[in-house]
């Protein structure tokens, strides 16, 4: 609804999920507000003045601490929302997710994660600086790690919107919609605390709102289970019953989505998953590498908690929307709206009380706020201290990175929340297109960087732009056309059946990888000094908290390569 005798100025359809009981309901919104609120204490509580906790936590998060972290870090809207709902609306294509996202992380626990630990840079952009000597590689580091933030954050800022409907109703007002009253709401509640908190505060509350999600998830599904005769005690295993009651868009392989395109998305985000600077980071605010490798291992445990889950909570969803509501699949079926928020849905649909589907629709606030705040953070760090402080102004002071910092993380807000009134895709796509781009651009430079010492700078800027510049063609067919009206997408159907947007890592990293090496082999090398900073990252030899390859080296340390 919109203000009397306001014009309206909304900028998209209302987004409205179908079957959704959407009015304002006291309880739920006294358990969220409560939840914001700790969120914006903790925040304040834990308050930084300084660069090292406004982008490190200090590197002095422990391996339990950071793994829940990493898993609330890790599964935003797209894990908690997006996965179920890509199940549910596609069927065995969704599960695309649950493989790509979770192989990403093992590669991430064998190759990158005490390799980045011993490096000991701020920020992902900082360590493309320093490796490959170059602040033109920095710079475009800088700015992809702002791009993936933006991109990324806008499917955590339509899952908010879309869950706040739930719980507080269409509280349009000023010509907007409900939908995007919630975002706005939602992402200024977000970006406030965040410019208090930074990098320490965000991680203290990363812990608190992994045990809110995985606690609302869980009991969620076991609830819904239980009332309905899906399932006893153990809904991940039992739910396989349910679906030979289900469509064969649901269980049949391949029924809506092609094969290569099956391919062309797990590998995407299975590289996007060891490039996104967000997860990156959370490898330099811990103590060592020893530190590193087992606070992913924890964090592999927490996120396998959820993803075990979500095929089961889509299933449910799926059949309760069939009884309720109407047909899935075919015209008009789920809509994408629907689908998002499946998970809070079929608590609704089970006829649960308010309290505790607002209870569900909490856990899938804490989780895009969880994300927003880590995307946020590394798309700061990247224009404060990699670009301002690195190339803009090397002789800023603590309190004008710190600032600039914080004007950062508004500026994202600002540019996410305006994007997100208008969103071109579902929570699960908008957040694929972030790990196109994660692994086309930044993946191959942290591989290559960590065990390819004679991958030099300019073997690194011709393989990142090449990355940006396959990446931004797939965009431009398929994406740019839903913001701009009169065009059709994809522009060139041709283009998007081979380079699709949410898979276009499957052909950008092969090809810059190629290019990295061929342009690296055909130049200097890169210096001495590099290469044993290099070897000094696969040193078996610890290191202390505040120590990195490169203070080693300087010492005159020698790694076993060099002895």
């Amino acid at each position: 609804m919109t203000g009397a005798g306001l014009p309206t100025v909304v900028l998209q359809s209302e987004l409205l999920p179908e079957g959704m009981d959407i009015s304002f309901k006291t309880v739920p919104a006294a358990l969220v507000i409560g939840m914001l609120l700790l969120f914006l204490a903790i925040g304040f509580v834990f308050r930084v003045a300084d660069t090292e906790n406004m982008w490190v936590a200090g590197r002095s998060i422990g391996n339990l601490e950071n793994g829940m972290a990493i898993g609330a870090n890790w599964m935003s809207a797209a894990s908690y929302l997006g996965m179920a709902a890509s199940i549910a609306l596609s069927g065995f294509y969704g599960l695309v997710f649950v493989v790509g996202w979770t192989t990403g992380y093992f590669i991430l626990l064998i190759f990158l994660a005490a390799q980045l630990r011993r490096f000991g840079k701020y920020t992902a952009p900082d360590f493309v600086g320093d490796r490959f000597n170059s602040e033109s590689a920095r710079a475009i580091a800088a700015l992809t790690t702002f791009l993936i933030g933006f991109v990324y954050a806008i499917g955590q800022a339509r899952g908010m919107g879309l869950v706040g409907l739930y719980i507080f109703g269409d509280l349009g007002f000023l010509g907007l919609s409900g939908y995007q009253a919630m975002v706005i709401i939602m992402m200024s509640i977000t970006v406030g605390y965040l410019t208090l908190s930074g990098m320490l505060g965000a991680t203290k509350n990363m812990a608190v709102q992994y045990v809110i999600l995985i606690s609302a998830f869980l009991v969620g599904l076991l609830v819904v289970g239980w009332t309905q005769g899906y399932s006893t005690v153990l809904p991940q295993l039992e739910y396989g019953a349910l679906i030979n009651d289900l469509s064969s868009e649901f269980s049949e392989p391949f029924v809506n989505e092609s094969y290569y395109l099956w391919i062309a998305t797990t590998f995407s985000l299975i590289v996007g998953t060891c490039g996104l600077p967000h997860v990156l980071v959370r490898f330099y605010t811990v103590e060592n590498e020893r530190t590193a490798r087992w606070s992913t291992v924890w964090g592999l445990f927490f996120i396998c908690l959820l993803y075990w889950s979500a095929p089961a909570f889509a299933a449910f969803g799926t059949d309760l929307y069939g009884q309720e509501i109407g047909a899935v699949y075919g015209d008009p079926g789920m809509s994408t709206e629907a689908s998002d928020v499946i998970v809070v849905l079929a608590a609704q649909f089970a006829q649960l009380p308010d309290w505790f589907v607002g209870l569900v629709a909490a856990g899938g606030i804490a989780a895009a706020i969880a994300t927003t705040a880590g995307l946020f953070i590394a798309g700061s760090s990247a224009v404060s201290h990699d670009i301002y402080t690195n190339i803009v102004n090397p002789d800023a002071t603590q309190r004008q990175q710190v600032l600039v910092g914080r004007l950062s993380i508004v500026l994202l807000g600002v540019l996410t929340t305006l994007a997100a009134l208008d969103p071109a895709a579902p929570i699960a796509a908008l957040v694929s297109y972030a790990f196109a781009l994660a692994g086309a651009v930044l993946f191959p430079m942290f591989f290559l960087g960590m065990w390819w010492e004679n991958t030099n700078r300019q073997g690194a800027l011709a393989g990142m732009l090449t990355g940006l510049g396959i990446w931004s063609l797939a965009m431009v067919n398929e994406v740019l056309p839903a913001y701009i009206g009169g065009l059709e997408a994809p522009l060139a159907p041709a283009l998007a059946q081979w380079l699709p947007a949410i898979g276009s890592a499957l052909i950008a990293v092969p090809v810059v990888f190629a290019v990295t090496i061929v342009v690296s082999a055909a130049t200097d090398e890169p210096p001495l000094e590099t290469k044993r900073i290099v070897r000094q990252c696969h040193s078996p030899e610890p290191m202390g908290q505040q120590q990195t390859a490169e203070d080693v080296v300087a010492d005159g340390g020698e790694t076993p390569a060099d002895d």
